[in-house]
């Protein structure tokens, strides 16, 4: 069995705290990544259409004998930029993941982006409503969704997000949207947990506490997420830094050291900003 607490989303179903992401992945090194990622005890695996590993990330599930009720897959629409998005297109792209994963449900699907100047995503969300009513997935949310984004969903549909998962990490620690989220029972959960190792796993004061603890700075970085409550998905396809992720569950750190990384939080983005995207 896994190590890794759960957080019950708003809807009662059981998401692993600690999961893997295959952001950047290829597919033909997705099966290999997901295989060693689920031997070290990780149950909960990334994905996206828009990676292109859905197939490689699906040979890895069915390879490694976990019993399927004990795995946590969770893959994402990307509405391309070329059109809008109607319920016949959602439906036909979910059931392209479906079948790239080999899989007849997945635990969890989002929106990738709002692009709100299309005006189509109380339209997908309302389709992802459908999707859960069929059993098909177990739970659904969006990713990089800003407070109006959210507001407008909250106010125009019946739909509540389970989870967005949004750019978090200490250099931009999103206080503002995490307190929306904990008002409306949305679970925050961080793409880029460890800010891309660009600067941060070298930062003065995570080198610090790392070293005060007897740990690796990207270890107490993912420790600070576990202790604020965010769910968080580092990717790595070096295997001992994917094992080294996951331990992360036999220390704690103290007020002192919260504070210090809190001190860390300059609004930095490393990822395009969520009203401004539109690529692809």
């Amino acid at each position: 069995m896994s190590m890794v607490p759960t957080i019950t989303l708003n809807n009662g179903v059981e998401m692993p705290q600690l999961g893997f992401g295959v952001w950047q992945v290829p597919d033909a090194e997705a099966t290999a990544a997901v295989a060693t990622a689920l031997e070290a005890g990780y149950r909960s695996i990334d994905t996206a259409a828009v990676y292109g590993n859905e197939e490689g990330t699906g040979k890895a599930l069915a390879a490694s004998g976990i019993p399927r009720a004990e795995l946590f897959v969770t893959t994402k629409l990307w509405n391309s930029a070329s059109e809008t998005w109607t319920r016949d297109n959602v439906l036909r792209e979910f059931d392209a993941s479906l079948d790239k994963l080999g899989l007849d449900q997945v635990d969890l699907y989002l929106l990738h982006w709002p692009r709100a100047f299309r005006d189509d995503y109380l339209t997908i969300l309302r389709t992802f409503a459908e999707i859960v009513a069929s059993g098909r997935a177990r739970a659904i949310g969006v990713s990089n969704f800003q407070v109006p984004h959210l507001e407008r969903l909250l106010d125009e549909t019946s739909v509540v997000p389970a989870v967005n998962q949004i750019e978090l990490h200490p250099n931009l620690a999103q206080a503002e949207l995490r307190a929306f989220h904990a008002r409306h029972g949305i679970t925050t959960e961080a793409w880029s947990p460890l800010g891309q190792g660009k600067g941060l796993l070298e930062d003065a004061t995570i080198a610090g506490i790392a070293a005060k603890h007897g740990r690796t700075p990207a270890q107490i970085v993912l420790r600070w997420h576990l202790q604020l409550g965010n769910v968080a998905i580092p990717k790595s396809v070096t295997p001992s830094r994917i094992r080294e992720n996951l331990d992360v569950f036999g220390f704690e750190l103290d007020a002192d050291d919260l504070r210090a990384i809190a001190g860390l939080d300059n609004g930095t983005r490393l990822g395009p900003d969520p009203d401004e995207f539109d690529q692809y």
